[in-house]
């Protein structure tokens, strides 16, 4: 553990003052995530199947504690379908477009740990070729400084980087997950209150199959379609 921890204080030493822009990246970047992924771990539903969601939407009380509220808001005082698809846009507002707003910070927050390393390395050669110009007896030693704070911090950005595409990349997956469920939800919640809002019918009109040279002409066909 204390070699650890030696290793670590020598890489902070070595990387230049490009290591506190890192750490400062990685603080936010991995809070933000963590956080993003522990609140669309509590919100999604990601095994309900059809029976189940049916059984919540007829009666709230027996959905899941993080789901009731979002189920009533869509149902109460409702008057039409078009009011419970005004409720279900105005929760993927709320919601979803938060999800995408915190996902594109983490996204600008993970990009920029590399570049930060990619800084750190262009101050480290500088420092090499300012060393080498001048020359002098204590030259090796300000080279391999040089040197040392570019690969610092070039491995410092992509440590950085790397486990926060992952994490981006599950919060990303877990956030289509829940607009899946969303949209599960709305078209079950639309199919069982379209008897009590009388859900319109609609017709579209669909041509014959071609007749042979000696029939009719082929007519069209008023077919109702619920929707």
């Amino acid at each position: 553990m204390q070699d650890a921890l030696r290793e670590m204080l020598h890489t902070w030493t070595n990387g230049g003052w490009v290591m506190a822009a890192l750490a400062l990246v990685a603080l936010i970047a991995y809070a933000t995530v963590i956080n993003l992924l522990i609140s669309l771990h509590y919100r999604g539903i990601k095994k309900a199947s059809d029976p189940d969601i049916h059984r919540w939407i007829g009666d709230p009380t027996t959905a899941p504690r993080r789901l009731r509220e979002l189920i009533r808001y869509t149902q109460d005082e409702v008057h039409s379908l078009a009011d419970i698809e005004g409720r279900f846009r105005e929760v993927e507002a709320a919601q979803i477009l938060d999800v995408e707003r915190r996902l594109a910070f983490v996204n600008v927050m993970v990009v920029s740990a590399p570049l930060f390393g990619l800084l750190g390395t262009v101050l480290g050669m500088l420092l090499t070729f300012k060393a080498i110009s001048v020359g002098g007896s204590s030259t090796a030693e300000v080279i391999a400084k040089g040197i040392s704070e570019a690969l610092v911090a070039t491995q410092s950005g992509m440590m950085v980087a790397i486990p926060g595409l992952l994490m981006a990349y599950v919060a990303k997956r877990w956030r289509n997950e829940y607009v899946v469920f969303l949209t599960r939800l709305e078209g079950i919640t639309l199919r069982h209150f379209r008897g009590e809002f009388h859900g319109m019918t609609r017709h579209f009109v669909r041509k014959a199959p071609k007749a042979s040279a000696k029939t009719a002409e082929p007519t069209q066909t008023s077919v109702p379609v619920l929707t």
